[in-house]
């Protein structure tokens, strides 16, 4: 009975993280597919982006509603349906002929995986007895931290080799063994067995929801493009976000049967756990965006060399994330979460230290110092922030903890790309100032060019100022990486306003 019993718990786990890993691929796996898909479809740079905000947004506008539609339906059947929507749509991705077509599918695909992240989370969280919740989050932070990584490197490879559709035709296969699986494996514990009879449906809160997440995050994500607030369409969307989230906050606290229960903040951990894991994605996704940019742009790096240095730090991560899963069950989860915090920062402090001349092994060193504190950091965070929610709410605390997670990993993605943009902005201008005719070192810069590569005095000013230009974005990466720094280290020292738990003991009892 014992061995059908932790047999039955790896099945289900099994049968939640695949469709669940297959979600989160597809959040990245097609930014690096995007020139082929544009010109496979003769679509414009501007317009292609579309097949990336489109499953944004979907997914974005589900994510908070979806422990309200596993009231609803039965968290099996939702997750079935999630899974069937997410591998049918995929197929149709594959095979749209047209941009159009393919945003529209794009957009069905993240409605489908929504759903995934959360309700996967919830399902372990009660499958796993109280003392192996922190295990139980290593296994869920596999797929939520390694996706991201995985999936621009599993996406060029296929893209290479093969064709951009197979991003999408690989889904196929591995979503219908998922979906069998759930069918086989996952059922409803007896209090998710009551569906909703004769409840009046939030509607208001629904249309807010939508409409409030879904501008936010077309502005998240097209605002550095547009150049924020000096375009009239991001000002419009801007307001049209805060004035429906701040009504949807009032409302749904007043709401007796509401699409999203924000009343789960009341407990202390909670609350805190998702301003730590929001701040804490920010920086973490910031510099995941940074650092290929980084030796890309400006130290010439390929593709392939870019995903060299990225690679090993998904394998120390697949190593230790189950380590520190079993370590939440002898030590304080808080000390564990301290400890992520202040590498996570201090990697970053050791990137502000990068210089042109670096080799690839001090890139790589940086990537898995931060591999190592990230490790540290999600697992125990998401053992402590769970910690005291009452069963019948894990489902909508899992939706509002993956929706703070994915926003503040769209928010960090916004604020680097921008502060990048802007410093060096402000760098370049500083630099040009010593830059006069008059300048002595200046002049002896450009004649050792015109003597040493036989340019023109007009050709060697040009080879000077793109010299300018690569040192100003040089200290703007240095500069935003410090920042990012700066972030960890602060929540290294609000995480200790959460409660330490007594290993699950005021945690739900198991159950699947």
């Amino acid at each position: 009975m014992a061995r059908d019993r932790v047999t039955g718990k790896w099945l289900i786990t099994l049968s939640v993280m695949i469709p669940t890993l297959l979600e989160i691929l597809d959040t990245s796996i097609a930014n690096v597919a995007l020139s082929h898909i544009q010109g496979s479809l003769s679509a414009g740079q501007d317009e292609v982006t579309w097949v990336l905000t489109s499953y944004l947004v979907s997914n974005a506008v589900i994510i908070p509603m979806s422990g309200w539609l596993a009231r609803l339906m039965g968290r099996k059947n939702y997750l079935m349906a999630s899974v069937a929507v997410f591998t049918l749509s995929s197929m149709l991705c594959g095979l749209a002929q047209s941009l159009e077509a393919l945003v529209f599918f794009r957009i069905i695909q993240g409605v489908g995986g929504g759903g995934l992240q959360p309700m996967s989370q919830a399902i372990l969280l009660e499958t796993f007895p109280p003392q192996q919740r922190g295990l139980a989050m290593a296994i869920y932070a596999m797929g939520a931290v390694l996706g991201p990584i995985l999936g621009p490197l599993l996406g060029g490879y296929i893209t290479d080799n093969y064709s951009w559709i197979w991003i999408f035709y690989i889904n196929v296969p591995i979503g219908a063994v998922a979906l069998y699986m759930c069918w086989a494996f996952i059922f409803d514990p007896p209090y998710q067995q009551r569906r909703l009879s004769g409840e009046k449906v939030d509607c208001l809160g629904l249309a807010l929801l939508s409409v409030g997440l879904g501008s936010l995050q077309i502005v998240l994500d097209k605002g550095q493009q547009e150049d924020w607030f000096a375009s009239e369409q991001i000002v419009i969307l801007s307001i049209l976000a805060g004035v429906c989230l701040a009504v949807l906050v009032w409302w749904e606290l007043r709401h007796a049967n509401p699409i999203v229960n924000l009343r789960t903040f009341q407990y202390r951990n909670f609350a805190a756990g998702n301003v730590i894991m929001f701040f804490g994605f920010f920086a973490f996704f910031g510099s995941i965006v940074l650092l290929p940019m980084y030796l890309q742009n400006l130290m010439g790096y390929t593709s392939f060399l870019a995903g060299l240095v990225l690679g090993p730090s998904g394998a120390i991560m697949l190593l230790l994330l189950p380590m520190v899963g079993k370590l939440t069950e002898k030590i304080d989860a808080r000390l564990l979460l301290c400890l992520g915090l202040l590498i996570s920062g201090l990697s970053l402090v050791f990137m502000s230290r990068f210089t042109l001349r670096i080799d690839i092994g001090t890139a790589i060193l940086g990537r898995n110092m931060q591999a190592v504190g990230i490790a540290f950091f999600f697992v125990p965070l998401s053992f402590l922030t769970m910690a005291y929610i009452p069963r019948e709410s894990m489902n909508n605390a899992s939706a509002l903890f993956s929706l703070l997670r994915n926003l503040g990993g769209s928010f960090g993605t916004a604020f680097v790309t921008t502060l990048l943009a802007r410093r060096a902005q402000f760098h370049q201008h500083r630099l040009v100032e010593h830059l006069t005719p008059y300048d002595p070192p200046l002049a002896q810069a450009r004649d050792a060019l015109e003597r040493l590569m036989d340019l023109t005095p007009h050709e060697a000013l040009g080879v000077i100022y793109q010299y300018v230009q690569q040192q100003a974005a040089y200290m703007a990466y240095v500069d935003v990486f410090f920042v990012q720094a700066l972030f960890f280290l602060s929540l290294a020292g609000f995480m200790w306003v959460i409660r330490r738990p007594d290993h699950g003991a005021h945690m739900p009892e198991a159950a699947h």
